[in-house]
């Protein structure tokens, strides 16, 4: 495993100029030397996912070394290789191509089931998703059109949302429920309706953003975990919580998965309304973070300033706000968007945060389902990948600004 991890150690260091770039100096916070890290931690994975042959890594406890993984029908089963394929994206690198490919194929299987949760997107857009984006491969092209055609089942018309959970239809008497993670699966809709997927799956994704932006949030604009609907009369019942602290609360992640969905869907298609919104729910986040701009798992948790923190919720939000900061028209505004992302990025990359000799991860300190008692301060996929995908997209912007300077 040693040999592994140094071969391509010194592989690394070698595009560490080309990654960085002759920028380096000009920005507060620049993710060269971040995105390197994130390639050294990556070969750590991939060498013990070779030790052990099981795939698909999801957390690591706090003070633990190795990963826990899932199978493929874990909703977090997609993040792992997507951020090799980012990898392969920020170096250009034949063995991540090679890497991300392997490890996609094994989510295959779910593109040929039945819908049976709104966490399509998630799985199948972040690997194969990327995966198309940077190949072209047209193999990935038809099982992501399959997968939408699948989450599209899930959509109730008289209510206006996809299902997100149909196991707490019975479970916890929520007839019709829609969560706010789900806003991150739109872009599956989207993007097939572009690829030979029709009007249809656009419709589809565009009324479940207008309706979870009609009843998913209190007059402060802050975000229900859940919003349980009648299915006869499609009207909203209730908004609840499950992971966050309180009904009434605003849990951190939930929030995070607002500004990061509504960003996308303007971008997609370019509604004003979404864009207002977008903003909306991001000042009220910005407005109340800590002074170290990493969210407690919930802003409202009682145990405050002891409360674990939740570091992917911190890189969801920062990879957000770059993209939102090139839509938003007043450039002052634009320009809190860029900086608040850059030092959320610049927090995150510090010792505190990042789990260097700790563990193989990119980060620590997220917390997964804190009410149930799993994953609290520790390292888990998504908030590497929102990570990965953050540095990447500051990457782009800086580069872009020294073309044109």
């Amino acid at each position: 495993m040693n040999r592994i991890v140094c071969k391509y150690k010194i592989v690394l260091l070698l595009i560490f100029i080309c990654v960085t770039g002759k920028a380096a100096g000009q920005q507060k916070f620049w993710p060269g030397k971040a995105i390197l890290y994130c390639g050294t931690q990556a070969l750590q994975t991939i060498a013990e996912t070779a030790d052990t042959g099981v795939n698909l890594p999801r957390s690591i406890a706090s003070g633990d070394k190795n990963w826990r993984y899932v199978g493929y029908r874990d909703w977090c089963s997609g993040f792992w290789p997507g951020i090799l394929w980012y990898l392969y994206e920020a170096t250009g690198q034949p063995r991540w191509k090679a890497e991300a490919a392997r490890f996609t194929t094994e989510l295959s299987p779910l593109s040929k089931q039945p819908g049976f949760d709104h966490d399509l997107g998630f799985q199948m857009y972040s690997s194969f998703g990327n995966g198309y984006r940077l190949t072209h491969d047209q193999a990935y092209k038809q099982v992501l059109l399959r997968s939408a055609d699948s989450l599209a089942t899930l959509f109730n018309p008289r209510v206006g949302t996809i299902l997100s959970w149909p196991p707490m239809v019975k479970k916890m008497g929520w007839p019709h429920n829609t969560i706010i993670d789900n806003m991150i699966n739109l872009e599956l809709l989207f993007w097939a309706s572009k690829n030979g997927g029709g009007s249809r799956l656009y419709n589809i994704a565009v009324k479940h953003a207008e309706t979870t932006m009609r009843n998913h949030f209190r007059p402060d604009f802050t975000s229900y975990h859940v919003v349980v609907y009648d299915t006869v009369s499609g009207k909203k019942i209730k908004g609840v919580t499950h992971q966050g602290y309180a009904d009434s609360s605003m849990w951190a992640r939930g929030q995070s998965w607002a500004i990061y969905g509504f960003t996308m869907c303007y971008r997609e298609t370019r509604k004003k309304e979404f864009l207002q919104f977008a903003q909306k729910v991001a000042d009220v986040y910005l407005a109340r973070l800590p002074a170290d701009l990493i969210p407690y798992w919930d802003f409202n948790a009682p145990d405050i300033p002891n409360a674990p923190r939740d570091a992917s919720a911190a890189a969801i939000t920062a990879s957000a706000l770059l993209e939102l900061s090139t839509f938003v028209a007043h450039s002052s505004k634009a320009k809190t968007y860029r900086e608040k992302a850059e030092q959320i990025l610049a927090r995150l990359s510090s010792s505190e945060y990042q789990s260097r000799d700790k563990n193989p991860s990119f980060l620590l300190h997220s917390t997964g389902h804190k009410p149930n008692g799993t994953e609290i301060n520790a390292s888990i996929i998504y908030a590497d990948y929102y990570y990965l995908e953050a540095l990447i997209r500051l990457k782009k912007l800086n580069e872009k600004q020294t073309k044109k300077s």
